[in-house]
């Protein structure tokens, strides 16, 4: 076995496990990733096409998906203003409750040396980065991250969207995120 071949393993059965611990608070793993995505998504990331992208899933199951954290509560559909026909999503008290629980591999995480965690941080960032830069899909990093960013007390600027940026929004997901160059 190559090592490129036991990496690929281990992150499998790390994604395995995962997911057999992801069917709680019924709720399939599907559901909870668009949930934890929505958590952590800025205000101009949360469309089911954006939720789509993300999950590299179709528009279709997304949203089905997301129609069913609607009806559990856990989601709520906002209409834009200015456009009745865009919708976004804002996550309930309730879903954060539900996404804030603790998985065995948080736990597992927990138990890591400080020493081991920013390289392996590192490395899967930089794992993650070659595989969506392979597909040609968006990096969707923290908008902090972004050369777009500018960094202000209490927050931030995106010159990007022209949007004042609040503290938890500089540190969140961002759909229109750049590489720095």
């Amino acid at each position: 076995m190559t090592k490129t071949h036991h990496i690929r393993d281990l992150i499998e059965r790390i994604a395995r496990i995962n997911a057999a611990d992801e069917w709680t608070d019924n709720l399939n793993p599907t559901q909870l990733t668009a949930l934890s995505y929505l958590v952590r998504a800025n205000r101009f990331s949360r469309s089911p096409s954006q939720v789509a992208e993300y999950m590299s899933a179709t528009r279709g199951t997304v949203s089905q998906t997301l129609k069913v954290l609607a009806r559990k509560e856990l989601i709520e559909e906002k209409r834009s203003e200015a456009d009745h026909r865009r919708i976004s999503y804002d996550v309930s008290l309730k879903g954060r409750q539900v996404f804030i629980r603790s998985t065995v591999i948080d736990e597992a995480i927990e138990t890591l040396e400080f020493s081991k965690i920013q390289p392996l941080t590192e490395g899967l960032e930089l794992l993650v980065r070659g595989v969506l830069k392979a597909r040609d899909k968006r990096p969707f990093g923290r908008c902090k991250t972004c050369p777009q960013h500018k960094s202000r007390r209490g927050g931030g600027y995106c010159m990007l969207l022209n949007e004042e940026l609040t503290l938890k929004e500089a540190n969140q997901i961002c759909y229109e995120h750049q590489e720095a160059i």
